[in-house]
């Protein structure tokens, strides 16, 4: 942990706001723009990181040093690891008990060998409960820069988001930003983009909560469509107005100075 320059925890409320797409494109966009990224999935319930980045008939292999990441190519610019590598049939359910969830969580944020990256981004559950304390207190230990938090612009959505900045507030965990995903809909024939929701929903709370609002990123079929493939997006779609997004989203980041240098 002490060689990651910077360590991000993806949180909310809610389950079904994306937060494994919101995880998956900015872990995916940092790679893209040069940084070395690390990509943890403790959602060990529903891992869906291996199949969004293509890497479901991938295993993880153990070294002196610890678990080896999961690299989505030979450049080993992003590095990934999730429950999902351990089961072997991807329909093996997790019925786990707490404590056994806490240890698993505590052995991904102990015993895997990321080696010298600039961001870990750790992708969450829904809820405030067992896997979040988990991962939060662990992270302490080792100065995260925070959390961003995730919501859509609906009502109900906000509402859950709340009940996630009193967690942060409660575990003194530092809070980055809200970013408001599914925030209109983009044509994928004229790249127009629709309100097909309620807007603003996630810029208005950030401000009623003074916290950073980091912006909006859009609903865009083609970005879907990558996902369910394990297609990289960026790749494929380097012109897109959700890669033009995520640069104004990581331009809005306030992270603290790296004290690992």
């Amino acid at each position: 942990m002490d060689k990651i320059k910077h360590k991000l925890l993806v949180l909310s409320g809610k389950g079904g706001v994306g937060k494994s797409t919101v995880s998956s494109q900015l872990a995916l966009y940092l790679s893209h723009i040069g940084y070395r990224v690390g990509l943890l999935d403790v959602d060990l319930c529903g891992p869906s990181i291996p199949k969004m980045l293509g890497l479901e008939s991938k295993d993880v292999h153990k070294s002196t040093k610890g678990w080896v990441p999961v690299y989505t190519d030979e450049s080993q610019k992003l590095g990934v690891i999730s429950i999902q590598f351990l089961l072997g049939d991807k329909d093996t359910p997790v019925i786990w008990r707490g404590p056994k969830k806490n240890s698993m969580i505590k052995q991904f944020i102990d015993d895997v060998n990321w080696g010298e990256i600039d961001f870990l981004i750790i992708d969450t559950p829904p809820g405030t409960s067992d896997e979040h304390i988990s991962v939060t207190e662990e992270l302490l230990k080792h100065n995260p820069d925070g959390a961003i938090l995730v919501t859509t612009p609906q009502a109900v959505s906000i509402s859950d988001v709340k009940k996630e900045i009193s967690f942060c507030n409660t575990m003194k965990l530092p809070i980055i930003g809200i970013v408001e995903n599914m925030s209109g809909y983009v044509c994928p024939h004229c790249s127009e983009c629709t309100n097909i929701f309620s807007s603003e929903g996630g810029k208005l709370l950030a401000e009623q909560c003074n916290i950073k609002f980091l912006g909006k990123l859009p609903i865009d079929p083609n970005l879907s469509i990558c996902s369910e493939r394990g297609i990289n997006y960026f790749t494929e779609y380097p012109n897109s107005s959700t890669l033009a997004a995520l640069k104004s989203f990581v331009d809005n980041f306030s992270l603290k100075p790296n004290t690992t240098n």
